[in-house]
């Protein structure tokens, strides 16, 4: 008898019926169990690990400092020297907002402020005019920006998003790995997107 695997979205909901059965136990505490205490905790951890940070071995010709994002794949790669890159999961653009091409890190910024760019506001005119940098921005914790586009390689406050294509064509990433990678990369890095 074979084992299947669950799928991340059965492992999730797998991991939500246990939480739930956990918090209405009998001596659980009021309130809703996913504002805060343990549950709340486990299921950040659950999600900024869906998709693990790893050193890869690497066979591409890019030089190390490079930044290659594999939209197919939902992966970005950091590389490294002696054959490795670091391996993020990534979210990409949806259906009609995905792009390939080669651009440079042309700016670097910690907690960003936020203003839709006029296209996206055309699409969503619901949305604000400007937020403020912080937790409930769009852009997450940094913002690496790409060349003199609208596209950015920012951190995201819905990492379950990871791993899909979902955004407008900018590349998210968990507010944790996000930071990783400010951290190694430097304005002129060059950033290579392919399908």
């Amino acid at each position: 008898m074979q084992t299947r695997m669950p799928t991340r979205r059965g492992l999730a909901a797998s991991v939500l019926a246990a939480a739930l059965t956990f918090a209405t136990a009998p001596g659980a505490r009021a309130g809703n169990p996913f504002d805060s205490g343990p549950i709340a905790d486990f299921m950040n951890i659950f999600r900024e690990q869906a998709i693990p940070r790893e050193t890869v071995a690497w066979k591409g010709a890019e030089k190390p400092g490079t930044v290659v994002v594999s939209t197919s794949q939902r992966r970005l790669f950091y590389v490294l020297p002696g054959g490795q890159a670091v391996r993020y999961g990534v979210g990409v653009g949806r259906q009609g907002f995905s792009w390939s091409g080669q651009k440079a890190v042309t700016m670097k910024k910690e907690w960003p402020d936020w203003r839709p760019p006029a296209q996206m506001l055309a699409r969503r005119p619901d949305l604000p005019r400007f937020m403020a940098g912080g937790q409930d921005n769009p852009l997450g914790a940094r913002a690496m920006y790409l060349g003199s586009t609208l596209y950015r390689i920012h951190g995201s406050n819905e990492p379950e998003t990871m791993g899909a294509a979902v955004s407008s064509g900018c590349i998210r990433m968990t507010n944790k790995d996000v930071v990783d990678l400010y951290d190694r990369v430097k304005v002129g890095t060059k950033v290579v997107v392919r399908n």
